[in-house]
């Protein structure tokens, strides 16, 4: 059969593009379509908010009764008619006083409290070319709702076929949870079918992968009521995983000088009035009274304790840069609706560095721990991004420090950024910087394609000037110092999280709490089988031996149940030939090799961090 050209003929059209549109608008657009429905199937529906979130939308209802998942198929159908009716969305203007006394009419109390904020001017403008004294609504059907705008001119705009439904959550009014629980409906829509379907595929996909079904069955981690919620409880397991991750961050710092410190859990709260974090996150802190009715906190963070580990004398320049390394817990009173897993815990792991320098030092210290990132995260496949968080300048009460200050840190991180050739005038993310400083956030995205916050590098001019840390210059003179805040993994407990969905499990060799289980066929082969298993650990090999009266076929597909990356089987033939018969996960090829020969290739693998 003649190979067919792949020129276009004269009769043959351009593929069809998929249709131009602002997703924002339209996601904004389908919380008010979404809202509509609602409303038809509950009259008394009070409305809360609807915002436009990453990849569609949601909106928060207080309702007669609650939703269940039932309930979606319902709305989705109803949405689908109201935007098949093609109605527009009407912008109009209403005196504030006017807003207020029909809200309260309604009895629509949570619009009725956002006006009154507006009106206080305790909230933004809703839409700043607003005429003074007025706000704007936008009505689609019988539904008018309190709204700065951003929408499509027409329900039938919105791409029907690319939205959907995904589920229903609850929320507390304000995200404040001494304040009314709300019923969160939350929507997915895109551009196209295509895309949606593979974004809801990735959902699924991500349900499968989920840290928390999948720290349960592989035995990394607990939960206990007694303990208390978002407070972790590491099995042999995971500690293995946490202390592996850790000793890889400590390995690569060790070369750049670094030197470890140990700060205690709890301090006067004093320190943190220095600091600045007891003005900004007094709310947050866990407070402990003394016998003495004196007011200690559990640290929230570290750097205060160690800028008084670099104070405990004076420093040449000669002695610096000081670099300072810390594994340990920071604690955090989050609100209990907050919590989750792992990604959202009281007790945080944070594998904590700080460089004492001199301001000339700072892209030199800066691109060190640059390298240290690139090292750490390359076996893990991630691809990583860098953004500059910078602070708002609109809102310079939201931070410590001078525009002087802010100004040359932005700067020197900047420059860091230009030499590694990383900076496009995207990376800047106004109004993300931390509250003391400006940062370098590294992004990764994971195998599902998710974007994660994992690293950061900070620059902070601000706790010097509080602490009055100095060093003596090359003049002989007393010189302000600056300080760089690290973290490689930020916090262990949610990397871990990243990571357990990343592999969904299955963790490369290196990293795997169980490297290598020894499966002996039958009872009279554990002796042999033990010496294996005895003979790897030696060799520092994280080994086990399955010893059950079980099948060998039921303890392969259990090894492989917990995600080990080789099984080792073990009879008759392998103990006469004093050899062992290898199966790798999710392999059904099997070799019989020497002992020797194995652990000479999984010692390889796993130095090569693969």
């Amino acid at each position: 059969m003649p190979k067919q050209s792949a020129k276009k003929t004269k009769d043959q059209k351009p593929a069809a593009k998929a249709p131009t549109i602002d997703l924002d608008a339209a996601r904004h657009t389908a919380a008010h379509v979404l809202a509509l429905a609602v409303k038809k199937m509950f009259q008394n529906a009070r409305f809360a908010i609807g915002p436009v979130i990453e990849n569609g939308f949601y909106y928060d209802f207080d309702l007669p009764r609650a939703l269940t998942p039932q309930d979606l198929p319902a709305l989705e159908k109803s949405m689908r008619e109201i935007i098949r009716q093609n109605l527009p969305m009407e912008k109009i203007l209403v005196p504030m006083d006017k807003a207020i006394a029909a809200a309260k009419q309604a009895g629509q109390k949570y619009k009725v409290e956002l006006l009154e904020e507006i009106h206080k001017g305790d909230r933004a403008a809703i839409d700043p070319s607003t005429p003074l004294g007025q706000v704007t609504f936008y009505r689609v059907g019988d539904f008018t709702d309190l709204c700065r705008g951003g929408h499509l001119k027409s329900t039938g705009e919105i791409p029907a076929g690319a939205f959907k439904l995904t589920h229903i959550a609850g929320a507390y009014w304000k995200g404040d949870e001494k304040r009314d629980q709300l019923q969160r409906v939350y929507g997915a829509l895109f551009a196209t079918k295509t895309e949606l379907d593979e974004y809801l595929a990735q959902l699924e996909e991500a349900k499968k992968r989920d840290h928390k079904i999948l720290g349960t069955k592989l035995d990394l981690f607990t939960f206990s009521d007694l303990v208390g919620p978002g407070l972790p409880l590491w099995t042999p397991k995971g500690t293995i995983l946490r202390e592996t991750l850790d000793a890889y961050v400590w390995e690569l710092r060790k070369k750049y000088g670094y030197e470890k410190v140990e700060i205690p859990h709890i301090t006067k709260k004093g320190l943190f009035e220095t600091s600045g974090h007891w003005q900004k996150f007094q709310n947050d802190l866990f407070k402990i009274n003394t016998r003495e009715d004196h007011l200690f906190v559990m640290k929230p963070m570290n750097c205060p304790h160690h800028t008084q580990i670099y104070a405990r004398r004076k420093w040449s320049y000669r002695d610096l840069p000081q670099r300072y390394a810390n594994t340990t817990m920071v604690y955090r009173d989050e609100q209990s609706g907050e919590l989750s897993g792992l990604a959202r815990v009281l007790s945080i792991t944070q594998d904590d560095a700080h460089v004492f320098c001199m301001l000339k030092d700072v892209q030199s210290e800066v691109s060190k721990i640059w390298d240290i990132i690139d090292k750490f995260y390359k076996p893990f496949g991630f691809k990583l991004e860098v953004r500059l968080s910078r602070r708002d300048p609109r809102h310079p009460e939201n931070y410590l420090g001078t525009d002087r200050q802010w100004q040359s840190s932005e700067s020197a991180l900047k420059k860091v950024m230009e030499a590694k050739n990383v900076w496009r005038e995207e990376s800047d993310k106004i109004g993300e910087a931390a509250f003391y400083g400006p940062k370098i956030d590294f992004m990764a995205t994971d195998s599902l394609k998710r974007e994660w916050q994992v690293a950061t590098i900070q620059l902070d001019m601000n706790m010097p000037d509080r602490f009055n840390l100095t060093c003596i210059n090359e003049t002989g003179k007393e010189e302000r110092i600056v300080m760089i805040h690290a973290a490689i993994m930020g916090s262990i407990e949610r990397f871990l999280s990243i990571v357990i969905e990343h592999f969904a499990g299955a963790f490369p060799t290196w990293l795997a709490p169980v490297q290598t289980t020894v499966l002996p066929v039958s009872d009279k082969f554990n002796k042999y089988a033990g010496k294996v298993v005895e003979e790897l650990k030696k060799s520092g090999i994280r080994a086990e031996l399955d010893h059950r009266a079980e099948s060998v076929g039921r303890k392969i597909r259990d090894a492989e149940m917990q995600k080990i990356p080789y099984m080792i089987v073990v009879g008759e033939k392998e103990q006469k030939a004093k050899k062992i018969n290898v199966r790798k996960r999710g392999e059904k090829k099997q070799s019989t090799v020497a002992l020797k020969t194995f652990l000479k290739k999984l010692q390889k693998e796993i130095e090569g961090k693969k």
